[in-house]
């Protein structure tokens, strides 16, 4: 595994990460949004994931998905153990298309408590990491959820994310933590400077040979996370459509200082599995170059 090169290019290189992991309640919205309808994989959830698995392969093979624009890719379990044209997936991505692979790590989250969500309990989490080391993902991401500006729920959040963020650099790899901040939250701003803080705290308590990546609600205040971007314990500071539209969510990033796109759905917009392969390969084209400089105009 060429961890180094990786690291090299996702401290150093323009471009953006696909976000490729969606699970559980949202891939069958994925599948929707991609022309497929519920009643088209009624043999149950395999054959919901072979589904999803073939979208994504056409994403990954495209012409247009490569790694001089595309930085890395996080894909959902089921697509790390898959493979395309005959690779491990996290295999194609780097050898094929110097695209760095990460992995989707969590298992949900709990009901609401405190105005957040935190993770679920991840007991089988080092045998998930041992095997994603094994499979050439560079790195996890994992989701919680602010909803409301609550000072105890956010630091609940952001303390299990650096938690289990230290737990995921003892395997070495690199933890993207995601406490997502509800874009329909009527307390967002708030909700943003209370994360902000704790995670200046948590980020300062990190040794030196220790490093993670935030992926974070796009901002309501203009570079609001510049303290984040220039944090030496912070390898890379991306941002989520959280629900905007893919011009709605390049127009605030293109506003943010140093903050790259990780986009799922503001990605795959306007593609269709009816698409001719050269109209798809378009239409993909037209999103990751309208991406990428939203990515770089910072």
């Amino acid at each position: 595994m060429d961890f180094d090169k990786m690291m090299e290019k996702m401290a150093k290189a323009d471009g953006f990460l696909a976000a490729l992991d969606q699970s559980g309640g949202s891939t069958p919205k994925a599948l929707k949004a991609y022309g497929i309808p519920d009643d088209s994989y009624v043999a149950g959830e395999e054959s919901m994931h072979d589904m999803i698995h073939a979208m994504r392969s056409r994403i990954i093979t495209s012409k247009s998905f490569a790694g001089d624009k595309v930085m890395g890719a996080i894909l959902f379990e089921a697509t790390m153990d898959r493979e395309i044209e005959g690779m491990p997936t996290g295999n194609y991505l780097w050898e094929k298309k110097n695209i760095i692979p990460f992995l989707k790590c969590d298992k949900g989250m709990v009901a609401e408590e405190n105005g957040c969500q935190l993770m679920e309990e991840m007991p089988t989490l080092d045998d998930l990491l041992s095997r994603a080391k094994a499979k050439v993902m560079f790195g996890t991401k994992m989701r919680s959820v602010v909803k409301m500006a609550n000072a105890e729920g956010i630091k609940a959040v952001v303390a299990r994310q650096f938690k289990i963020g230290k737990q995921i650099i003892g395997h070495g790899l690199v933890p993207i933590l995601e406490p997502e901040v509800d874009i329909t939250s009527p307390e967002k701003e708030q909700c943003e400077e209370l994360l902000k803080a704790n995670l200046l705290e948590q980020l300062d308590q990190l040794n030196d040979d220790e490093k993670v990546m935030l992926k974070l609600t796009l901002p309501t205040k203009v570079n609001l996370y510049k303290e984040l971007v220039d944090h030496p314990k912070c390898a890379r500071l991306v941002a989520l459509s959280g629900g905007y539209s893919r011009e709605e969510a390049n127009e605030i990033l293109a506003k943010q200082t140093g903050m790259i796109a990780s986009f799922s759905r503001a990605l795959a917009e306007n593609l269709n599995h009816n698409q001719s392969q050269d109209e798809f390969d378009k239409n993909l084209i037209t999103a990751v170059d309208s991406i990428l400089e939203a990515s770089k105009s910072g």
